[in-house]
């Protein structure tokens, strides 16, 4: 574990990049994590961020499928939006662990 200031603020990173305490996240660290991604969010990305943030506080397991089911956006814009593993970088980007169904 790492600490690092993303956007002025000290956070605690796993080795994978991940914050280690969800409580820590806000708008403007998913903003700086997502440059390191080569994304400039929107308001569609953060809809996908938020819905992720919601359901991992309610202990739900997550999976593309889900997120693709949710109605915020299809599994295709998905992709679109977080090109190179969606999953993986949307809940990186949202400041939640890397999911179990990510490799």
């Amino acid at each position: 574990m790492a600490t690092q200031t993303i956007a002025g603020k000290e956070v605690d990173l796993n080795e994978d990049g991940y914050l280690t305490d969800h409580t820590q996240w806000n708008e403007a660290i998913a903003k700086e994590l997502a440059k390191e991604e080569g994304i400039e969010l929107t308001d569609e990305h953060m809809k996908v961020l938020n819905y992720l943030r919601e359901k991992y506080a309610e202990g739900e397991s997550l999976s593309i499928r889900k997120v693709g089911k949710s109605g915020i956006v299809d599994i295709k814009g998905l992709y679109k939006l977080f090109p190179g593993g969606p999953l993986k970088i949307s809940s990186r980007l949202a400041g939640i662990p890397k999911p179990q169904s990510c490799v």
